[in-house]
């Protein structure tokens, strides 16, 4: 080296790879959002080249989308427009500048709130204000239901009326709100907050019409989202129309389409409890009447047996008296009867009734069976029969 210059100096590739070295290094370099105006577009073999500036013009990058990665961007770079764009630095030495490696690109305004709603999403839904397990039943009966809206909104006119047509009679309590602009937000989750404190609603309706994304940004509000979560009383959510759904959609216990069918989904038809009941009362007026029929009939056989119960006890008193005869007879017949009355058995030695004096001899011991007692006796003389 040159006595001239110091040791220290480098060359021109040298300081380029220090410097690419630093900046592909760079962690926050690796992973880049970017928005920006669009222009200078030129598509090439290689890839979509473009510059990405502020709209004041006081700064400006290039970016390269490459071919194979072209297709999976959102939105490709047009002259003019605002994009949102994801990726990292690289320095290319042979020119020793820098440019954006775009793997992601999105319309600009839309985009990055796009963005925003979805990190804020993710955020909440890791700490669970999404689980369906969160959601509380809706009351069955509500007798106090809250709306939280527009006073002045199509929506309440809505609500109201549909409330009145299905459950006559049912106390609806408005708490007021805006519900578009940078104020409606705070205001909705202080609305949520009064009805609370009340105390008094089984259930709360917060709806609001159609709109524009815009129009319905304050129900993507964080502040939205935690006052339904940490209400004591269950919401069901009327937001918009059919295809619109908010963070509050996600995070209320029960979602309809629309106010209206936020209404219809807070209380049951009356009329139809009350014609079920009436069929109830039929039904069971029936069933009633067809066991009092057969317990009728029942009663009308036992009537009927009753009547033939005379016949029945004349035979049985007919055969009482039989009984009592054959009775007396059998105790005529009973030798211990007999005996009772002061006769006696005599019986030979070989167990035989002596009925004659016939084959007797002087001597012969018999044995006489009294009613009490047994003799012993021997024949001293033998008398001739009468």
């Amino acid at each position: 080296m040159n006595a001239i210059f110091p040791d220290t100096t480098l060359s021109v590739g040298g300081l380029t790879s220090y410097l690419k070295e630093l900046l592909e290094g760079d962690r926050n370099l690796r992973s880049v959002w970017l928005i920006g105006e669009v222009s200078n577009v030129s598509q090439h073999s290689t890839g979509c080249y473009f510059t990405l500036c502020d709209t004041d013009k006081s700064a400006a990058i290039k970016c390269v989308v490459w071919t194979y990665q072209q297709k999976k961007l959102v939105k490709m770079p047009v002259k003019g427009e605002q994009l949102l764009v994801f990726g990292s630095i690289d320095v290319y030495k042979p020119r020793g500048d820098y440019k954006l490696i775009v793997s992601q690109s999105l319309p600009g305004g839309e985009g990055l709130e796009a963005l925003r709603l979805q990190q804020l999403r993710s955020r909440l839904e890791a700490e669970g204000f999404f689980d369906p397990a969160r959601k509380r039943p809706i009351p069955v009966h509500p007798q106090i239901v809250a709306v939280v809206t527009s006073d002045t909104g199509a929506a309440w006119g809505d609500i109201q009326r549909t409330l009145a047509q299905r459950y006559p009679g049912l106390r609806v309590l408005l708490s007021p709100t805006l519900v578009q602009g940078d104020l409606a937000a705070a205001a909705i989750a202080r609305a949520i907050d009064l009805v609370e404190l009340d105390g008094s609603a089984d259930v709360i309706i917060l709806g609001r019409g159609g709109g524009s994304a815009e129009d319905l940004a304050c129900f993507n509000d964080e502040r939205v989202v935690r006052a339904i979560a940490n209400c004591a009383i269950p919401i069901i959510t009327g937001i918009g129309h059919e295809r619109d759904e908010s963070l509050a959609d996600l995070v209320a216990d029960k979602r309809a389409h629309t106010p209206t069918a936020a209404a219809t989904q807070a209380v049951p038809i009356l009329a139809d409890i009350y014609s079920e009941h009436k069929q109830r009362m039929l039904n069971l007026a029936s069933v009633v009447r067809a066991r009092f029929e057969t317990e009728s009939e029942n009663l009308q056989l036992l009537k009927n047996r009753l009547k033939q119960l005379p016949t029945t006890s004349r035979t049985l008193r007919q055969a009482t008296g039989k009984l009592e005869v054959l009775q007396e007879k059998l105790a005529a017949l009973n030798p211990a009867a007999v005996l009772e009355r002061g006769y006696a058995a005599v019986i030979q030695s070989d167990g035989t009734i002596v009925r004659q004096t016939d084959g007797l001899e002087l001597g012969e011991e018999l044995t006489v069976r009294l009613s009490r007692g047994v003799l012993k006796v021997k024949i001293v003389e033998v008398l001739d029969a009468e």
